[in-house]
């Protein structure tokens, strides 16, 4: 029951030392809101997001990025899972709007998909937040089950771009 107790509580001392704050919005809408601060400049945390070699270094080794409305911002996981959307939007050096897709465990949540919405902003001389805010959730199980699924794997994104910018480039086997 002890070891249990101080298991219980390393871990929430572990997630409460995330730099990713995670907000479930039900007003206006429905959505998600994840926000860090990432010690770079807004350009070089552009650069992460716009180009397949910058997603490289946080998100997965095999990305591709069109940066055009209607071009790629995907990752393509191992085993064939797929991950990101199209681009709808961009607002250069400030925003990237996507349709983004849900994991392949939502069927219908990735076909209807939501809209993701990164925003890059100065936060300091060499520091940039970057928020997250994900929209578009319908009502039912499936979409329930994927927004807490992604409420979670979210946060875990925005701790690698985090760690992207504290620790160098994340190094993929």
């Amino acid at each position: 029951m002890k070891s249990a107790v101080i298991t219980l509580a390393l871990a929430a001392a572990l997630y409460a030392q995330t730099p990713v704050k995670v907000t479930r919005l039900t007003a206006p809408e429905k959505a998600l809101k994840f926000e860090v601060v990432v010690p770079a400049k807004p350009a070089d945390v552009w650069a992460a997001f716009t180009t397949s070699e910058g997603m490289k270094t946080w998100l997965w080794r095999d990305c591709v990025v069109d940066l055009r409305a209607g071009g790629e911002w995907t990752v393509n996981y191992p085993g064939g899972a797929t991950g990101g959307g199209t681009i709808l939007s961009y607002d250069t050096g400030r925003r990237l709007t996507i349709h983004a897709m849900a994991p392949e465990k939502f069927p219908e949540v990735r076909r209807t998909r939501t809209t993701a919405v990164f925003e890059i902003a100065s936060d300091g001389e060499n520091a940039s937040k970057v928020t997250l805010t994900q929209t578009g959730w319908k009502e039912g199980k499936e979409w329930e089950d994927a927004y807490e699924y992604l409420a979670q794997g979210n946060a875990q994104l925005m701790g690698q771009l985090h760690r992207r910018f504290t620790n160098g480039p994340l190094k993929w086997q």
